[in-house]
């Protein structure tokens, strides 16, 4: 196996820690959807998996793993956004 191979390889499977980690944090009420902290596990978790199954032309996996990414993106973005709201309403 060559050295990029397993770069993609170790990408993949740090995502997939990641988003199962998010997942363990968030069931058992560590974390909640609206935590950035959650937000960020499953925008790099989804961006590992992305990649990975770009790599091994796992296009539907691909796809999903985008999308999730997106979705991760925008609940950030929307988070920060409230929080610079509120804190400029002191």
């Amino acid at each position: 196996m060559s050295a990029e191979q397993w770069v993609v390889e170790i990408v993949g499977w740090a995502g997939a820690l990641l988003i199962l980690l998010a997942y363990l944090l968030i069931t058992t009420g560590k974390l909640t959807g609206k935590s950035l902290t959650y937000q960020a596990m499953n925008v790099f978790g989804a961006a590992g998996f992305a990649i990975n199954g770009w790599w091994h032309g796992a296009w539907p996996s691909t796809a999903l793993n985008v999308v999730w990414l997106l979705i991760g993106v925008i609940a950030s973005w929307r988070i920060l956004r409230k929080r610079g709201s509120s804190t400029s309403a002191m």
